[in-house]
């Protein structure tokens, strides 16, 4: 049994993907702007296994059951099918063991690298040669995010038409781009209470701010490549900062809402504009889950770090810097 490795790693959008223009093919309605991060890290491992009868997926050392298994199963399934392999055919399926380096499905895009090394790793042990623009384009179908993790540094996923299947990121600057770093705010262990998806639809379907979202989003978008390309932190922060508040109230405004932010995200919000009225060039953006993200030099990371460590709640204060794509055989 040959097992095959990859390694990705988690993205933070700073223009903000929410919403779906296709939901079967996971098409994003909008575009979005991220930053490929050193350090959130998913390794996983993929082999075939005559000895199954089913895929057989376990991640942080828990076999994947129930719905996830589904989910994940039907992933599987279509790389088998775009590698030619016939769905049950002896040795079919596949043993997988996957390891995120960083909390599990709470809000900082575990879904990207796991399932941008999943792809990378199914693919290699189906024999599936594929570039990386065809790699970002079967990642986005287990999670939209996980498209922009294929690549490093500063990447986009433009906004997907109904029935285009081949939509997937590109890189638009590499990790020595820009000497900037994101610090993360970590302020809760477990997982979230709303799945990404099922957030994104209760949106869709209910918010009545939901249309000045897919409206606002894009202009959002082109703010932040425009600030990005240019390297102007303040320009950038601002349209990120919008971009996040955009989302939130699109979501806050659902029925019943779709809030992800606690207490102490809150207050984190407020340290960080703290921060900038100290003379330190810091910027918030938050996913979907509670922990706060905040984009500053890599000069000042350190004192970053430290003023978020001091807030009560907060559990853990942690640097990323810009990173690499996804690493495959």
């Amino acid at each position: 049994m040959t097992e095959f490795f990859a390694r990705a790693r988690a993205n933070i959008a700073l223009s903000k993907y929410w919403g779906k223009a296709d939901r079967a093919l996971n098409l994003p309605a909008v575009p979005s702007l991220s930053l490929t991060l050193d350090d959130l890290v998913t390794e996983t491992t993929a082999a075939r296994d005559g000895s199954l009868t089913h895929d057989h997926v376990e991640l942080d050392g828990t076999l994947r059951a129930g719905d996830e298994a589904k989910t994940l199963g039907a992933f599987l399934a279509l790389v088998r099918a775009r590698a030619g392999v016939a769905e049950g055919a002896p040795g079919s399926f596949l043993r997988v063991r996957s390891v995120n380096r960083f909390p599990t499905a709470s809000g900082l895009a575990s879904s990207a690298s796991g399932y941008a090394a999943l792809a990378a790793a199914a693919s290699a042990a189906y024999g599936l040669r594929l570039d990386d623009g065809a790699l970002s384009a079967l990642a986005r179908r287990g999670s939209a995010s996980a498209a922009r993790s294929v690549f490093g540094g500063w990447v986009e996923l433009p906004a997907g038409a109904a029935g285009d299947d081949t939509t997937g990121a590109r890189p638009l600057h590499g990790a020595a781009h820009w000497d900037v770093a994101m610090v993360l705010a970590l302020v809760d262990r477990g997982p979230k209470d709303i799945a990404s998806r099922d957030g994104m639809r209760r949106t869709a379907e209910t918010s009545p701010y939901y249309g000045a979202w897919l409206a606002a989003a894009p202009l959002l978008h082109a703010r932040v490549r425009d600030a990005v390309a240019a390297r102007d932190l303040a320009a950038t922060g601002e349209a990120m900062e919008a971009s996040t508040m955009a989302m939130h109230a699109s979501a806050w405004a659902a029925q019943p809402a779709v809030r992800y932010a606690r207490g102490v995200t809150l207050d984190v919000l407020d340290v960080v504009r703290s921060l900038r009225r100290d003379g330190v060039g810091a910027w918030a953006t938050m996913d979907a889950g509670p922990h706060v993200k905040v984009l500053c030099e890599a000069r000042d990371a350190d004192g970053v770090a430290a003023r978020l460590r001091g807030t009560p709640g907060v559990l853990e204060s942690r640097i990323a810097r810009p990173g690499a794509g996804i690493e495959r055989p």
